[in-house]
């Protein structure tokens, strides 16, 4: 690779609450990085929603400091920029491409009476097993559906449905295009033809020309639209590719690649994945089958109740040392729950507060703490609430493990690098756990994608290779054999209280 040093690749995460944006020199070498926040808005209950143009200023606003002061005072200069994004957003837009209204993102769950009615029946199983998405209200597909039976006037109004990050690509060239990899999120994609289903298009009420232009995720035609080529002083033949989803390049860029090989992603939200050249079939249509290219699938299941749960408890019952820093917060917390011992004593955590997906997938589930005696503690409380979280991040691989086998874990995600939560993954699933240190393994995904479309790597699986791991916790035997027993009681309750969830949901109209 006998690239000039000046040289460098941008990738834009558009995350679900923050937008990251790393500079890679062409030997995959972080140059430079930053961050910025937005927040979703919960205007009703289970209404989870983003304004787009605050993204987009977001976007701008981190992309211009990150050139001002670590790009071009270092001579680099961007020869392309890739683009990643959180799955399941959609954002109606009229014919000049202007927002109608805020962006839904995949936390909502204003479609559940939707998804209920459609996935028990041949129908809904037909367009799972062609789109490779679970029929949920997490998807574009029921988030459409939902719109048009409760918000006629904007669906009406809507000359494009979008996803977030089609939106800032848009905004950005002027193209309206969605790669194959998001587009297999939306279950309106089918997944072998690699075109829109027609069964859940008609389903949704829509049209193709109603939703972006499909394309592979090499592809980089796009350019800058004048205006931001001079403002942000890049040059008019930088590369814009298009990219793919999250999930998908977080698990490109933790080295999964094949077989025994599986990837656990904990940022707000959490997934287990797994990659391969077939689709895994599931009659109970528990797992996601997401594209990555033409011959590779993700595989796997998320869960709503990732990082965000932490993050609401250290909110609420937090001490701030502090003032608003709830990383000090979070950290405070973890070594009180490090005082406690594997089983918290017998408390555990249903981690539900967003309802769920993967495995139940039931968006009434609720969060609920069990087994609590006079005997407990706060410290009990927090070591519980972790400890719920990876139950349930342990409830997919287990499910996963149905179907392929799984040797090595490599683990992601801003709440993967406390190692408290690299060794209790560890101890949960009994298997060694590979942590990469310092890296974005979705920025560094999307750098690998980039280049193997430059031509410094052959393909993907040779990229993936090149991914180094140094770090790695082994599972203590003792402490597995202690959350065995009480997952047992976690997996039961979550199935016992199905009737339970539904009834409260109904209370709460």
């Amino acid at each position: 690779m006998n690239q000039q040093h000046s040289d460098c690749i941008l990738t834009i995460d558009m995350g679900t609450g923050a937008v990251r944006i790393f500079a890679f020199d062409l030997n995959g070498a972080v140059i430079g990085s930053m961050k910025g926040s937005y927040p979703t808005f919960h205007r009703e209950p289970d209404y989870s929603e983003q304004d787009p143009e605050q993204v987009f200023i977001t976007v701008l606003y981190v992309l211009k400091n990150l050139l001002n002061e670590r790009i071009h005072p270092g001579g680099h200069k961007v020869i392309a920029i890739c683009f990643s994004g959180a799955m399941h957003s959609v954002l109606p837009v009229d014919k000049k491409g202007i927002p109608l209204g805020n962006a839904i993102t995949w936390s909502d769950n204003r479609g559940k009476r939707e998804a209920q009615a459609l996935k028990g029946t041949a129908s809904g199983k037909a367009i799972y097993d062609a789109t490779g998405t679970p029929i949920h209200p997490m998807s574009p597909l029921i988030k459409i559906s939902w719109m048009k039976h409760h918000d006629k006037e904007r669906f009406d109004h809507t000359a494009r449905f979008l996803s977030l990050k089609s939106y800032i690509i848009q905004q950005l060239t002027g193209e309206h295009i969605i790669d194959y990899s998001l587009a297999s999120a939306t279950g309106l994609f089918n997944i072998h033809t690699f075109t829109w289903e027609q069964a859940a298009l008609d389903h949704a009420g829509i049209g193709a020309g109603k939703l972006p232009d499909l394309v592979p995720v090499f592809y980089s035609k796009p350019r800058l639209r004048r205006e931001y080529q001079t403002s942000l002083g890049l040059a008019p033949d930088t590369k814009i590719i298009a990219g793919a989803s999250d999930g998908a390049l977080a698990t490109l860029g933790a080295g999964v690649w094949g077989e025994g090989k599986a990837t656990i992603t904990i940022e707000q939200s959490g997934a287990v994945r797994v990659v391969g050249n077939k689709v895994l079939k599931d009659q109970q249509q528990r797992f996601f089958n997401y594209v990555l290219t033409e011959n590779y699938y993700v595989s796997g299941g998320p869960t709503n109740n990732g990082g965000v749960i932490f993050e609401w408890f250290a909110k609420e019952f937090g001490a701030f040392r502090k003032a608003f820093d709830l990383d000090d917060s979070m950290d405070q917390l973890i070594l009180e729950a490090s005082r406690i011992p594997a089983g918290s004593d017998g408390m555990l955590f249903l981690p539900y507060l967003l309802g769920e997906r993967a495995p139940i997938w039931n968006a009434n589930a609720r969060g609920v703490y069990f087994g609590l005696n006079m005997q407990h503690s706060r410290q009990h409380f927090i070591r519980a609430t972790i400890e719920g979280i990876l139950y349930e991040i342990y409830s997919i691989g287990k499910t996963l493990e149905e179907h392929r086998a799984i040797h090595t874990l490599s683990i992601n995600g801003s709440f993967t690098a406390y190692p408290f939560w690299a060794q209790m993954i560890s101890d949960i699933f009994d298997k060694p756990v590979q942590v990469k240190d310092n890296s974005d393994s979705i920025g560094l995904g999307a750098f690998l994608l980039t280049a193997t479309e430059m031509g410094i790597y052959k393909s993907l699986e040779e990229a993936a290779r090149v991914v180094d791991i140094p770090t790695m916790y082994r599972p203590d035997k003792n402490d597995h054999e202690v959350y065995m027993r009480y997952y047992k009681v976690f997996e039961r309750l979550s199935s016992k209280l199905l009737e339970d969830f539904e009834e409260i949901a109904g209370l709460q109209g």
